[in-house]
């Protein structure tokens, strides 16, 4: 669950006996809407599990998030087994998300003292993940199909989420839909009785070549981390030039405040508003608010939609990358602003000079 305010007597009223809701992200962040589902879900009497949504590019940092994520939990009951969420294995190779994975999983395991789960889309099931992991039940997720594959590298599902676009009552707008069998619960309900002490932070450093196309921004994404840190580290004068071939090192912290990371989107062609809040477990009104689009179907690649980290719709300003070819009166047009309101916003001394790569606030 991660729609916000939910009814979860109206839910429990169509017969939905069982609620998977998000915990956690990362190795700082509590899902705003945590304790509230915990404590409607469970006072209507439904079963609960939770999941934490691994950013981890490390072993080291997926032992932190781990136990960040058992701490979130300690003192409530449940009746699933503990899932992990991993899904954004952008640049890892299939070793390193194997590595990363089971470091997570085996530590909540040990941690809490309960059976857990990797949640994992059929594709990443069976062309990633694999070895040891299959020892962990699977929570499958694969649309518009009559079952699930037979192409993954586990024998059997414990979980089938067999839709993204539900309707539930009690939810608004579209919600995943599952299917579970008897290995999705735990032999009996219990809970983590109390706080695991956090590990000591520690750091790691990755070389990172870069590659035709990229960005500082898409790197600094990639590895959960700022684009200022980047450029501290490597002494760039120019964020906007970095060449094909260049080594950039970067320091990886186990413990990474999301106020420190750059928590943007880069809209690419072919994306959608639905799609992009999917993928950051929030609602398409939420990440409409947030970023002022009056129209959700209306959005342009190379604008920069910001994420909300805290489940407010505080006073964020909509950016745009400017791309080859750009004038300020093109982007003025396309946001129904004026080139002088652009100008004033960012600080332009001269409307016909923009640089691709520059970040301009259009609202």
């Amino acid at each position: 669950m991660w729609q916000g305010d939910i009814d979860f007597e109206e839910v429990a009223g169509t017969g939905v006996d069982t609620v998977y809701i998000r915990s956690s992200l990362g190795s700082d962040y509590t899902d705003p809407y945590f304790e509230q589902n915990y404590e409607r879900a469970r006072a209507a009497g439904l079963n609960v599990g939770f999941y934490h949504y691994v950013t981890a590019r490390t072993v080291s940092q997926a032992v932190y998030e781990a136990h960040f994520y058992v701490n979130v939990i300690q003192g409530k009951e449940f009746q699933c087994r503990l899932a992990m969420d991993f899904e954004d294995l952008t640049r890892l190779s299939a070793g390193e998300a194997n590595e990363i994975g089971l470091a997570f999983i085996r530590t909540v395991e040990n941690l809490s003292g309960k059976g857990t789960v990797v949640y994992s889309d059929a594709y990443n099931a069976g062309n990633v993940f694999g070895g040891e992991l299959t020892e962990y039940p699977l929570w499958i997720a694969e649309y518009d199909v009559s079952e699930p594959s037979s192409q993954v590298n586990w024998d059997s599902w414990a979980g089938w989420q067999y839709s993204d676009t539900g309707n539930v009552a009690g939810i608004s707008g579209y919600v995943d839909l599952d299917r579970y069998t008897d290995a999705m619960f735990l032999e009996e309900a219990g809970s983590v009785p109390g706080p695991v002490p956090m590990p000591e932070p520690s750091s790691s450093t990755v070389e990172y070549t870069v590659k035709s196309g990229d960005t500082l921004w898409g790197i600094a994404r990639m590895y959960r981390t700022s684009v200022s840190a980047i450029v501290s580290e490597n002494g760039i004068a120019n964020p906007n030039l970095i060449y094909p071939g260049e080594e950039l090192r970067i320091t990886l912290a186990d413990q990474v405040s999301s106020s420190q990371v750059d928590n943007t989107y880069m809209v690419r062609r072919g994306d959608t508003l639905w799609g992009i809040a999917r993928m950051y477990r929030i609602s398409v009104a939420r990440l409409a608010a947030i970023n002022h689009i009056s129209d959700p179907n209306l959005i342009y690649p190379g604008e920069v939609l910001q994420i909300s980290a805290s489940g407010s719709t505080g006073d964020v300003g909509r950016t745009y990358i400017v791309r080859y070819g750009d004038t300020l009166s093109g982007i003025a047009a396309r946001f129904g602003t004026t080139v002088s309101q652009l100008a004033a916003v960012n600080g332009i001394a001269d409307p016909n000079l923009i640089y691709a790569g520059e970040v301009l606030t259009v609202s």
